[in-house]
């Protein structure tokens, strides 16, 4: 197992739609070893392939009690709504507050390529949204008012020394 490096806005792989995950090997599963050591290293509870630059439609989450792999996730269902303190570490951690559904189930392959669902409310719906969207390419703040993603930008360029 190894920490791997996070990517860090604007890196273009944030912004790719990732690539279905098609082998379920060995490589796979020391992969999701390298992301859960990356993700509890820099105090995450979700961390992305993207996060450490590789375009594939792949997530490891430990948030609430539902810890998972998710590869090729899609989000079926989603109902209600929450408002709440969002960060990202490939944004350094700059918070601000997203609106999201509140339950949530997500389908997705496990490290076996054996397909489930798991549906979560509260913050582990929030965790299946916010890496289900990395993986499409998305990030937190693309759901932000223009005004309020631009203070997130200049505060996170602030805090990099841009």
């Amino acid at each position: 197992m190894a920490v791997r490096k996070i990517t860090e806005y604007p890196e273009a792989v944030l912004g790719q739609v990732g690539k279905p995950v098609t082998e379920f090997d060995e490589a796979l599963a020391e992969l999701c070893a390298d992301m859960y050591e990356t993700m509890y290293e820099a105090e995450g509870v979700g961390l992305a392939a993207p996060q450490i630059g590789l375009n594939m439609r792949l997530f490891v989450m430990d948030c609430e009690g539902v810890k998972l792999i998710a590869a090729n996730p899609e989000i079926i269902a989603a109902e209600g709504e929450q408002s709440g303190q969002e960060g990202c570490l490939s944004v350094g951690k700059v918070p601000a507050v997203v609106v999201r559904a509140n339950k949530v189930t997500l389908k997705a392959q496990n490290e076996h390529g054996e397909w489930f669902e798991e549906t979560a409310e509260g913050y582990a719906a929030r965790c299946f949204l916010h890496e289900t969207d990395h993986c499409n390419g998305k990030l937190f703040i693309d759901h932000l008012p223009k005004m309020r993603r631009d203070m997130v930008v200049k505060r996170f360029k602030k805090e990099k020394r841009w």
